[in-house]
């Protein structure tokens, strides 16, 4: 019984998903939040996007209220791709009140491990800008 309970409450807490972005305007609103914002460029063709799929709504929800996720198409937002120097996919861009923060990007398939530590150190850049 117990073992049930926890399953269903773990699925209960990872059905969180990115937000996906529909418009530049809304990019640049986001980015602007007094929250870190992580911009995910990702592609459906893309092996490596896929990968990360099962395991992040595990990781939006460990982040919940801290930072918000926004998953952005490089194939329907080529302007910020090149915006961004985005060159390969799935990029992490952290961003706080308009500027960037920090960049998550490699030819490596990327793991859940790899990207709380690449959010976690955004929080903390995040919070070290904002006592300057």
């Amino acid at each position: 019984m117990l073992r049930f309970l926890f399953k269903e409450d773990n699925q209960r807490r990872s059905n969180k998903i990115m937000e996906k972005l529909t418009s530049e305007k809304q990019f640049t609103e986001m980015i602007s939040d007094s929250i870190p914002v992580i911009a995910v460029f990702k592609a459906d063709w893309c092996v490596d996007c896929r990968f990360i799929d099962p395991f992040m709504p595990e990781v939006i929800a460990k982040y919940e209220g801290k930072v918000r996720f926004i998953e952005i198409d490089s194939e329907q937002f080529p302007d910020l791709v090149d915006q961004n120097n985005v060159l390969g996919i799935p990029s992490f861009i952290a961003f706080h009140e308009n500027k960037e923060l920090i960049r998550f990007v490699n030819k490596l398939r990327k793991t859940q491990e790899e990207i709380e530590t690449f959010v976690d150190r955004a929080i903390e850049v995040a919070s070290a800008l904002e006592k300057s």
